[in-house]
């Protein structure tokens, strides 16, 4: 096999790179963007870093843009997921950065997008934010951005998770009437929500006609080039099979011993690995289960999936069809989008019954949360119902929420009030 040798690109190719990027820049128009809550988050004009992280194709880019561009913050920008820097260095950054002030002329606001394919660059970013430079960054792998932050820039940056949309933007972006009341308008939100239930919230996925084509895509790209070329996977197909069958078993618990068996693995080490991958690039969300001692947080662990997307319009999709299971997982990252924020925590919790979120704030529990979509039988009624009047008792909470395809009513049971809410309205009442 022959490899290309890199070759360094002198300081005009940069610019050049630079300056392509830079006409992009102009047919971008606020105006065209869905608002997204995480806007708030943005503290732009502070010495800090903004820093968005999330999964490929959530937006990132989209809503960085937008907040410079609606106040008017003149900014450079440079793409570090173009092809033509895909072989750059830690030092070649300073040859950059001559080119960006040839394209821009003097800047005070620099936003770098996808910098974590850059090796050490968080050297490059301590020095811009020593020069006083305003700077907003995209990434899209958790830990390897938090554990950089961490270590390089404490206290000097402003961390913003973002999640593709949310039900609430999703219907902003069909223009379809949130508080419409009216036997149109509540069949228009049903209407919705059915596909939002199998298309999830990518942006993009709006604009394209295949969207198992698109997903599949996404899917691929997030295997190959966050996990695959960044942690040197030789077992490419092992992991692919490993997603695949994690997505097909969201809001199950993690035993690490009998995916290494199954998949073959050498230990349950590698196995743990592997998920803590598929963590890392937000294609799986881990939720812990909740006790009030923190060392036993830690010791049994689900995982759902990003956005639903996944779970139904991928290839070889098997679960699409569990209305139930896609009910909870959209509910969990709708907690995370809320929760988040406020640095409260968000659990399941099982003993001899389940409760699937449990909402804290340290050790305090602010809300427990079921979801069903159906109470109708007596059997699952008694068996939800119960199980939030015992976790009300035993952890001390009086909020508590019971989430529905379509009931919205207030249950008395036990000397206990639960709220019951269905997903549309709960989605759309934040």
């Amino acid at each position: 096999m022959i490899f290309k040798k890199y070759t360094v690109m002198n300081i005009n190719e940069y610019a050049q790179i630079v300056a392509d990027q830079k006409e992009e820049l102009a047919l971008i128009n606020p105006k065209d963007l869905c608002s997204r809550k995480e806007e708030s988050l943005f503290d732009i004009d502070s010495p800090l870093a903004q820093i968005v992280i999330g999964v490929r194709r959530s937006g990132k880019s989209t809503i960085c843009h937008k907040v410079l561009k609606e106040r008017n913050i003149p900014y450079a920008y440079v793409n570090f997921d173009d092809e033509r820097l895909y072989r750059l260095e830690s030092k070649d950054l300073n040859s950059l950065l001559e080119a960006i002030y040839m394209v821009y002329g003097d800047f005070q606001y620099l936003f770098l997008d996808e910098i974590q394919n850059i090796a050490e660059w968080f050297l490059f970013v301590n020095r811009l934010l020593r020069q006083k430079i305003h700077l907003v960054i995209t990434g899209s792998n958790a830990k390897l951005l938090s554990s950089e932050l961490s270590t390089h820039l404490t206290g000097r940056y402003n961390q913003i998770e973002l999640y593709p949309f949310s039900f609430t933007e999703f219907c902003r972006y069909r223009k379809v009437d949130m508080k419409d009341v009216s036997t149109k308008g509540v069949a228009f939100k049903k209407a919705a929500f059915e596909e939002y239930l199998k298309k999830g919230g990518f942006p993009e996925l709006f604009e394209v006609k295949n969207s198992r084509g698109y997903i599949q895509g996404l899917f691929d790209s997030i295997i190959r080039k966050d996990i695959q070329q960044r942690f040197k996977i030789r077992y490419i197909e092992s992991l692919r099979m490993l997603a695949n069958h994690m997505i097909d078993n969201f809001g199950q618990e993690i035993i690490y011993s009998d995916l290494a068996e199954r998949f073959g693995f050498g230990s349950s080490h590698t196995a743990e690995n592997y998920v803590s991958y598929l963590k890392q690039t937000y294609l799986l969300l881990g939720i812990h289960k909740f006790s009030f001692k923190s060392k036993e947080r830690i010791r049994n662990e689900k995982s759902y999936v990003v956005d639903t997307a996944f779970i139904t319009e991928r290839d070889d999709a098997m679960n699409g069809q569990n209305i139930g299971w896609k009910l909870e997982n959209i509910t969990y990252v709708e907690l995370l989008r809320r929760n988040k924020p406020l640095f409260y925590d968000v659990f399941y919790y099982r003993e001899q019954y389940e409760i699937d979120f449990v909402v804290c704030e340290g050790n305090y529990v602010r809300e427990l949360i079921q979801v069903s979509v159906d109470i109708s039988s007596a059997k699952t009624y008694n068996r939800e119902v119960s199980a939030l009047c015992k976790a009300a008792t035993d952890l001390k909470c009086n909020k508590l929420t019971l989430i529905t395809m379509n009931d919205n009513r207030i249950i008395e049971e036990n000397n206990h009030t639960i709220q019951v809410i269905s997903i549309i309205d709960w989605l759309l009442t934040f």
